[in-house]
């Protein structure tokens, strides 16, 4: 192996993308080998470092993803479910490790994604927060501890520009209290409510969305009894943390064999 890590970055002209870039570059152990944007981007040709505003690295950014990936050891992708799969083939081709905080994923980018994990460590999470890894792992435990008794809620915020909803953290914190509870997440799932909804059903656990404003994400997981609540909650107020987050996970899996990880593996706090 190198002795700095060689990462490409797909997708790397917006918000996170750009961050990723200035993250694995201030990052001791890591080095950005390729950058990559979606064909027709005005941003092809452009030097990765300037875009993220850490100047000129010499890695000029490609439409060209195999090309990029071709010689990396690990690529991390914040892109769209679509784009994200084409990218665990090329990875998998490639030998390389992949980092994968895209949220949204279908059946068939799933099927992909895990085809991938057969070949090379893939490392998938819906929030590469530190903060938020705990917190799924304290909702599970809460979850198994309380028991039926308490309603399980969560409630995400997040910006206006948000596309897809609940979130993919919300999501995660709810199969977290699923498992915990020991039943079929996708069976009590209540995602929305409108109009004459009737009772709560016992062992459901619902979802509330709100978005607004610039908020980087908020999310809360409410245990509601007679009573008495339990409220866990994470706020983020910089986009930074997912950034570094990403690339602890990417030097963490250098030297794992193939298979498919989440943040609770790198952190150690998988059972």
């Amino acid at each position: 192996m190198s002795e700095n890590m060689k990462i490409v970055v797909v997708g790397c002209g917006g918000r996170m993308g750009r961050l990723l870039v200035r993250q694995v570059h201030g990052t001791p152990g890591v080095a950005v080998c390729g950058a990559t944007e979606a064909r027709g981007s005005e941003l092809i040709g452009s030097d990765a470092g300037a875009l993220a505003g850490v100047g000129e690295i010499g890695v000029h950014v490609l439409d060209d993803a195999a090309a990029a990936i071709a010689h990396a050891e690990a690529v991390i992708d914040f892109t769209a479910p679509e784009a994200t799969a084409e990218h665990a083939r090329l990875a998998a081709q490639a030998g390389a490790a992949l980092i994968i905080g895209t949220t949204g994923a279908g059946p068939a980018e799933t099927e992909v994604i895990e085809k991938a994990a057969h070949h090379v460590p893939v490392v998938w999470a819906p929030n590469f927060s530190v903060g938020v890894t705990l917190l799924m792992a304290l909702t599970e435990q809460a979850a198994q501890i309380l028991g039926p008794d308490y309603d399980i809620e969560v409630v995400e915020m997040h910006h206006r520009h948000k596309v897809d909803a609940p979130s993919g953290t919300a999501l995660g914190l709810g199969r977290a209290a699923a498992k915990g509870r020991g039943v079929d997440h996708d069976e009590v799932k209540t995602a929305a409510r409108d109009g004459h909804t009737g009772e709560r059903h016992q062992g459901d656990i619902g979802y509330a969305v709100l978005r607004g404003g610039d908020v980087v994400g908020e999310h809360s997981v409410i245990f509601a009894a007679e009573g008495e609540r339990v409220e866990l909650t994470h706020k983020a107020s910089a986009r930074n943390l997912f950034a570094a987050g990403a690339v602890r996970a990417a030097l963490w899996a250098r030297a794992r064999k193939a298979g498919l990880y989440s943040m609770k593996d790198v952190l150690g706090l998988e059972n």
